[in-house]
């Protein structure tokens, strides 16, 4: 001050006046500035938020049959827990023998939210829902529960935050913070200079900080607008900024900011903020859920969330909760009754479920989605809300049956050397009839490698590519072989050597066992698995044909109409394969994969919805014949295995090796669930072993966990194939592949309509031809002209009186 005075003693008094109107100008701009920061990042304490990946939620539905055990699990990885007591609370359930109630939570984004309040579900006889009702007793067609919260983008910030508005906040919790942050809120005007001076003194008898003299205001500047590192410069900063937001905003609407700003703690790298994720984060519940002692220890958390943390230093977090309860009552804000009860009270932290690492495959895939359909929105504090199509219980499924599949194979085979990289597999499950992805593993550990083996690895399908040379075959669109002439299931092919020349030389396929087995049938060729006959009936098909159906199933990726296309030499990637068979099981109907089911921007509005987008490319019936012969190679063919593992529900599956066993496939569906499962090395290695050995297992374990072992249970179970009206069943001789008759037996066989063979096969007294023209006496026409000669013979000895002619 001195130097100040000496300065203006020596100027004139222009220029003291100009010296002082140019602070003046100075100060005024910096008000400004500093007002305009703070009117631009009040905002984002309740309008910036991360953007949040969601699960599909789960249902209960009228109708429905549902696992009593599966219910409870969900409620359990949901954080709800059970009680014995008539009335329940948000989060608790009591499942009885025929009625079951259930507390709902409130789910919030922003501006919507989902109101809680008590269900009732009444279960008949036979164990389905017969009513669902709400709290005020109305008749609902379904109950849906929370989603599961599966990923978060939190952006550059790294601050998870649910805003919540003030009204939203319980009383209770608004005067626990008041009472141990800043008990003269609603008084001062952003300083309280006599808490500073308290403050002041406190730290000066203890020779130490002890007691902050800092305001509800000044800290949400600091938080706000301000770094954390201390200094003078910084404290009258934080001072201006909080002059400043006490002129421009209201009490409430300070304290609101401040909620949905301060620190409460740590997830990882990620900061939470504000007082509504801090609810979640602990208690597994809605901030207006909350009752008076978890408020008393979310606000004992802010003077220093690492050092009173109920996650890890308990009993430090009682007595902090305790202070806090105590100055409560001390203040008048709560009486000696709530005291008593809330003190009492034990922590109930939310229960923290075992962590679905797999899950993250599928996150990673729906981001990449939502960065090219929703660029301008962004991810990173972008507050939408993603809500997906994956099944949480299916997920975990899929991850056990992937973990377990995996180190069981490795503990009877030797695969992986030392050093050596560890054997892989991907698994998808969708709805067939609506494309959502239920279930994604892109890996056996995400920790390990991040790639998406289930989404971007592009490998060799071998035979799993078989269905759809068969549906090529078989179908009569654009038909581009004789049209007189359609091949049908029963159609003979014949398995003995085949060369076809090529523009790289001749080709000559073997079948996996080296043998010839002569005239067989297409059925039995897939049943089989038989490399020969599918490559001739390839040549015949043509291999831009099987390209073309490739691509009506919903395969995008590079094909090339080679010969050897018949036995799967062109890569796919585990997701389109899955993808072509769901179309199969969905009758033909190829509907557009649904990763995500609904998007909202951070006020709440919808920015994409799902609608059932696609196209009936076969016929239903048609792709119901590749469907029969599929659910022959279960039981009777390659897939056979599935049965013995102890799965009964309905299946049509195919396995899958390549050359050199590199790639081992096993893809398969029910009527509401295709599955695919792909098992390698990354770098090309050989497993030395077939699909049917290395990944049915897996497929196995998971579809009995997805459907029970009967294939009844939860929402993808008990469903049955249904045969499409459009075909005829015809008795046929398998041998020649013409309908039996007199002299010869037949087996029933599944045609298009006007496919199935006019001819039958020969009588013992007639030689006929197969279908190419060819002379053909069956085995069983030789045993009854054989049969016949006997008895001739015979007779006419009998009539000869024993003599010998």
């Amino acid at each position: 001050m001195k130097a100040v005075w000496d300065w203006t003693r020596r100027r004139s008094r222009a220029e003291v006046i100009a010296a002082g109107l140019f602070a003046l100008v100075v100060i005024g701009l910096a008000t400004v500035a500093i007002e305009a920061n703070v009117v631009a990042r009040l905002g984002e304490s309740v309008t910036h938020a991360p953007t949040r990946i969601y699960a599909r939620p789960f249902v209960l539905y009228v109708g429905a049959r549902p696992s009593r055990t599966v219910v409870q699990d969900q409620l359990e990885r949901l954080g709800y827990s059970p009680t014995t007591r008539a009335t329940v609370e948000p989060g608790e359930y009591h499942l009885g023998s025929r009625v079951w109630t259930i507390g709902l939570r409130v789910f919030r984004h922003h501006e919507r939210h989902s109101p809680g309040g008590t269900s009732t579900v009444r279960l008949s006889y036979d164990g389905r829902i017969a009513t669902v009702e709400d709290e005020s007793g109305q008749s609902l067609s379904y109950l849906a529960f929370e989603p599961e919260l599966i990923g978060t983008f939190p952006g550059p910030s790294l601050k998870d935050r649910i805003p919540v508005r003030l009204s939203d906040v319980p009383d209770h919790l608004v005067a626990a913070v008041l009472t141990i942050e800043d008990r003269r809120f609603f008084k001062h005007r952003g300083l309280d200079l006599k808490r500073i001076a308290a403050a002041w003194l406190a730290n000066a008898r203890a020779g130490r900080v002890v007691q902050g003299g800092s305001t509800l205001t000044q800290q949400l500047a600091k938080n706000l607008y301000l770094s954390p590192r201390r200094s003078l410069l910084r404290k009258v900063r934080e001072a201006a900024m909080a002059l400043v937001l006490e002129r421009r905003y209201s009490k409430e609407r300070i304290l609101e900011a401040y909620l949905n700003e301060v620190y409460l703690g740590q997830a990882g790298a990620v900061g939470i903020h504000g007082v509504g994720r801090a609810a979640q984060h602990y208690f597994g519940k809605d901030v207006s859920e909350i009752d008076l002692g978890e408020a008393a220890l979310l606000a004992g958390l802010i003077r220093g969330p690492s050092l009173y943390s109920p996650l890890r230093r308990s009993e430090v977090a009682r007595s902090r909760r305790d202070l806090v309860l105590k100055q409560m009552l001390d203040r008048g804000a709560i009486d000696e009754e709530a005291f008593q009860q809330a003190s009492k009270a034990q922590i109930d932290l939310r229960a923290q479920a075992a962590p679905v690492r797999s899950v993250q495959y599928f996150v990673d895939h729906v981001a990449q989605q939502m960065r090219v359909r929703h660029a301008s929105n962004g991810l990173g504090d972008g507050g939408l809300a993603v809500f997906t199509s994956l099944d949480m219980r299916l997920q975990r499924a899929a991850q056990e049956a992937v973990g377990a599949g995996l180190s069981e194979l490795e503990g009877r085979y030797p695969l992986s050397g030392d050093g050596e990289e560890s054997l892989q597999a991907a698994l998808v499950a969708l709805d067939p009839r609506s494309g959502e992805i239920l279930a994604m593993v892109g890996g056996r550990d995400y920790g390990e490698s991040q790639f998406n083996r289930a989404v971007n690895a592009r490998r060799q399908p071998g035979s799993a590519f078989k269905p759809i040379v068969t549906l090529a075959a078989l179908s009569r669109a654009d038909l581009g072989i004789d049209d007189r002439l359609p091949f049908t299931l029963a159609s003979v092919l014949e398995d003995e050597k085949l060369v076809v020349e090529t523009p790289s030389g001749p080709w000559e396929p073997v079948n996996y066992d080296r043998r010839f087995r002569g005239r067989v049938s297409l059925r039995g060729a897939l049943e089989r698995s038989l490399n020969v006959p599918f490559a001739r009936l390839g040549t015949l098909v043509g291999a831009q044909r099987i390209v073309e159906t490739a691509r009506k199933l919903g395969v995008g990726g590079p094909l090339n109409p080679v010969p050897s296309i018949a036995l799967g030499s062109s890569e796919v990637t585990p997701l389109e394969l899955t993808r072509a068979y769901g179309v199969i099981a969905a009758g033909g109907y190829r509907s557009e994969l649904q990763p995500t089911l609904l998007v909202l921007d951070r006020e709440g509005n919808v920015l994409h919805r799902s609608r059932r987008a696609g196209e009936q490319v076969y016929d239903p019936a048609e792709a119901y014949l590749v469907t029969s012969a599929l659910r022959g190679a279960v039981e009777r063919g390659t897939g056979r295995s599935l049965r013995a593992l102890g799965y009964r529900g309905a299946v049509a599956a195919k396995s899958g090796t390549t050359n050199n066993f590199r790639d081992a496939w096993f893809i398969g569906y029910t009527p509401t669930l295709a599955v695919g499962v792909w098992v390698g090395f990354d770098d090309g290695r050989s497993i030395g072993l077939p699909g049917a050995i290395v990944a049915l297992p897996i497929f196995a374990r998971f579809l009995a966990a997805a459907t029970g072992a009967d294939g009844e249970e939860g929402s993808y179970g008990g469903a049955r194939f249904v045969r499409p009206s459009g075909l005829e069943v015809v008795e046929i001789d398998p041998h020649t592949g013409l309908r039996a008759g007199p002299g010869c037996r037949g087996e029933p066989e599944l045609f298009l309509p006007g496919t199935a063979p006019a001819k039958s096969c020969a009588p013992v007294w007639w030689v006929g031809q197969d279908w190419q023209g060819r002379v053909t006496v069956s085995r069983e026409e030789l045993g009854r002209i054989r049969a016949e000669v006997i008895r001739l013979l015979e007779s006419r000895r009998r009539r000869g009186g024993g003599r010998r002619r």
